[in-house]
Formats: C-alpha cells, sequence, structure tokens
C-alpha cells in the first residue's frame, strides 16, 4: 500500500541522500512530500548536483499528513533545527511511532526534538558524541533499525541499506 512520505529538506542537503531514497521510494509507489519554510522554492543541493522544488510549506502540512518522515543528510538538519516548527514537526513522528528515517546528520533533528533517550542510531562520525548525550546507543554500521520505527544510517556509502531497511519498514 503506498504511503505519503514527508521530506523535511532546505539548502545545503546532501544531494545523493535525498535524491537515492526518494527514487526508490517513488518507484516503490509512495508519494513524497518535500516540505521547507517556502512552497515553490528551489533547493539546492551541497554538491550542485540536485535541485529540489519545494511542495509544501512547514505551515501549511501537519505530521496527521504523513505515514512516515524522511530526513536526508548534509547541513539541511542543522539549519532546519533552528526553527521550532520542524523540531515539532520531526518530534511528531517519533512520539506516534510513525516510520523516521535519518542518514548522516539527519539525526541532528531528532536530537533537538529530545526524541533518542533509549533509542539505537548510527549517524555521521562529527554526530557520535551528540548522539551518545541526547541518551541514544550510538552504533558504527550502515543502518540501524530501532524499535520497528527509526531507521538511520551514516554516509552515501549506506543509502542502498538505508533504502532497504526504510522500505521494509513502509511495507
Amino acid at each position: 500500500m503506498a504511503k505519503n512520505i514527508a521530506v523535511v529538506l532546505t539548502d545545503y542537503f546532501e544531494d545523493s541522500e535525498y535524491t537515492k531514497p526518494a527514487k526508490a521510494f517513488k518507484d516503490d509507489g509512495h508519494q513524497l512530500t518535500v516540505i521547507e519554510k517556502e512552497k515553490g522554492k528551489t533547493l539546492k543541493g551541497k554538491q550542485g548536483q540536485a535541485n529540489v522544488e519545494v511542495d509544501a510549506s512547514i505551515d501549511d502540512v501537519s505530521p496527521e499528513d504523513f505515514d512516515a518522515l524522511l530526513i536526508p543528510g548534509g547541513f539541511s538538519p542543522d539549519i532546519l533545527r533552528a526553527d521550532q516548527r520542524f523540531v515539532s514537526f520531526a518530534k511528531a513522528f517519533m512520539d506516534e511511532k510513525k516510520p523516521v528515517f535519518a542518514i548522516c546528520h539527519g539525526p541532528q533533528l531528532l536530537i533537538t526534538a529530545r526524541t533518542l533517550d533509549g533509542r539505537s542510531a548510527t549517524g555521521y562520525t562529527s554526530i557520535q558524541v551528540d548522539v551518545e548525550n541526547a541518551g541514544a546507543k550510538f552504533q558504527d554500521k550502515e543502518v540501524v533499525v530501532c524499535q520497528n520505527q527509526l531507521v538511520t544510517s551514516r554516509t552515501p556509502d549506506d543509502i542502498p541499506a538505508f533504502t532497504r531497511e526504510a522500505l521494509q519498514l513502509l511495507g
């Protein structure tokens, strides 16, 4: 059954951490909605390889509208976590036990939302201490699936495993 996946994204996202999972999700029949502050804006990946148009403003969506959340890495999650609207949006998915897929620096948004305590997760090497300080057990593995809800990975090299586990959770 097709799922509606929210993607929180802003400029300087890691290109392949959006484009490859997005393609896999769409190929599997799922619908993606890219959410940022401004609908219609074109976001630029930090590698300069991907441009993504924003489908909806954070002010016009609700977590209840979606079945899952994708948080690509790069600098995007760090920028978004300075905006309480995105923090609350991500927190709602974790609180409601909806699937959340966070790769590379993606867990930064979940750290700020205070939703990693007692969980297992991975992420980019530079956020290991942050993940641990947030109360999670950091695992240096290509993909970590926690409580059949949270899927995390470290780098673009881990995208195949990340995507595989995310698609499995989506059913």
